[in-house]
């Protein structure tokens, strides 16, 4: 970086201090460099999202209050009057944010802050009478606490769910266009029973489709109730209202699912198991990862080269896989965040601590690890050509992998009553185990077992590449 005419800072050690320019240079990469893929988390999980909605709680509560009479002398408001309060959150922009800064600097507390900001506008709107109502009631938690299940509501729905469904599109169209590929099995690294290359891409699939069917059923929950869970204050300011009515009523309001029975905080427990499905779907993603790693280091994907990418700055052959390694950091990263935050959450020192406080505050990079690492999964898919030369090669240079089927034809051979069947599982160790076993070879051991006539000539027209079962069936279950 070019020293200027300006003064410039440097640090103990005597760099040059970039921090005099922190506005402009990320700290972290998903605000630097992935801040395109992680860019639709912004609106629903960044500080500023946060307290966009924390107005938009405290201006609903308000709105929720007069319209229901709760205290006497405070009744609906008109029409004109709830659009301009809806407006203070509909217009929330970067003024805002810098004005909401500059109230918390004096308050050093971020609700209290908020409540102050939203009672600036009131006279403009002629309710300057109501001032007294906003955050009527309300422990900053019962603010925070919705606030925060509409922002990761939003975020789950809107932006992170959409981008995984995505993805598993992506691997069920992958099945169903190689479902009658074969392929080679691997179990412990070792050749193993064929299959097909779209059934194991099926099996991707399916694992992780069920895990979005749970995150999509996520019960999003919400309390407001006090600084205890008691209603002490409404109850002592307002004794004739149906205070749990008027909870409930606008809990639902706002679409999460009202919570009867809290400290002063929400207990969390529901982020906590959100949480624990999204790890889950990472971590069937990170076994992809490493799945689809390997079959591209035997050749089985081609990867396509981009126009002006270079793969190694020494070796210009290479195309690496990086969109897969790099999703696998990210997965972990997102899943050391997540677990954390699960485990943390679900505890509170009696009616209130705040450690829930500060460890929300990474709900956002945690999504966006895994958000990011989804993008590059799909580019990374993208990427891919089938090589079904080699898929046919491998299947070719290990005939023994039918000692198997040969072995279980024999059985039922016996059972029917044929001769000469005992110990198929040893004579077919004795031929394939550790050992190379090519076409010719398994063909003279077929003929000369005395098999029936009809299980003959099956098991002479088996290779590896057809010894599939019905596996290219199985794709169908996808639908």
């Amino acid at each position: 970086m070019p020293e200027t005419a300006s003064a410039v800072t440097r640090t103990p050690s005597g760099r040059l201090a970039l921090a005099a320019s922190a506005d402009k240079i990320a700290l972290g990469p998903l605000d630097g460099r992935y801040q395109s893929a992680v860019a639709p988390l912004v609106d629903y999980l960044s500080e500023a999202a946060l307290n966009r909605d924390r107005i938009a709680v405290e201006v609903e509560w308000l709105i929720h209050l007069t319209a229901n009479s709760v205290l006497p002398g405070a009744g609906p408001l008109s029409s004109a009057q709830l659009e301009q309060l809806r407006a203070i959150v509909t217009e929330f922009d970067a003024s805002d944010v810098a004005e909401l800064a500059e109230i918390e600097a004096v308050t050093v507390h971020d609700v209290k802050a908020v409540e102050y900001f939203i009672g600036r506008r009131l006279p403009a709107i002629g309710i300057e009478n109501l001032t007294a109502m906003v955050h009527f009631g309300c422990t900053s938690e019962d603010i925070n606490n919705l606030s925060y299940a509409l922002g990761i509501k939003g975020a789950v729905e809107d932006a992170w769910l959409p981008a995984a469904r995505s993805l598993v599109d992506q691997l069920q169209a992958m099945a169903e266009e190689n479902r009658s590929v074969p392929m080679l099995s691997r179990t412990h690294g070792q050749p193993a029973t064929p299959t097909t290359l779209g059934k194991e891409l099926a099996v991707i699939a399916h694992r992780l489709r069920r895990q979005l069917d749970r995150v999509a059923k996520t019960e999003y929950l919400g309390k407001i109730n006090g600084a205890t869970g008691t209603y002490a204050a409404h109850v002592a300011s307002v004794p004739s209202a149906d205070w749990q009515n008027v909870s409930r009523s606008f809990v639902e309001g706002l679409g999460l699912t009202w919570n009867p029975l809290t400290t002063q905080i929400e207990s969390h427990d529901w982020q906590a198991e959100l949480y624990a499905d999204i790890a889950r779907f990472n971590r069937i993603l990170h076994n992809v990862c490493t799945d689809i790693w390997s079959y591209i280091s035997i050749g089985y994907f081609r990867q396509i080269p981009v126009a002006g990418a270079t793969g190694s700055s020494t070796m210009p052959h290479k195309v690496n896989p990086i969109r897969f390694e790099n999703a696998e950091a990210n997965l972990e990263i997102s899943n050391g965040l997540l677990d954390v935050l699960g485990a943390t959450l679900v505890t509170s020192r009696w009616q209130r601590d705040l450690t829930d406080s500060s460890s929300q505050r990474n709900i956002g990079v945690a999504f966006g690890h895994s958000l990011l690492a989804i993008s590059n999964v799909a580019k990374g898919l993208k990427a891919l050509d089938v090589a079904n030369d080699v898929l046919a090669g491998d299947l070719d240079s290990n005939w023994e992998v039918l000692g198997e089927a040969i072995q279980m034809v024999m059985r039922a051979e016996a059972i029917a009553g044929v001769p000469g069947m005992e110990n198929p599982y040893e004579r077919l160790k004795d031929l394939t185990r550790g050992q190379r076993v090519d076409a010719n070879r398994m063909k003279e051991f077929v003929s000369g077992l005395g098999l029936s006539e009809e299980a003959e000539a099956r098991l002479l027209a088996l290779t590896p590449g057809s010894y599939t079962g019905i596996a290219e069936k199985l794709v169908d279950h996808l639908k």
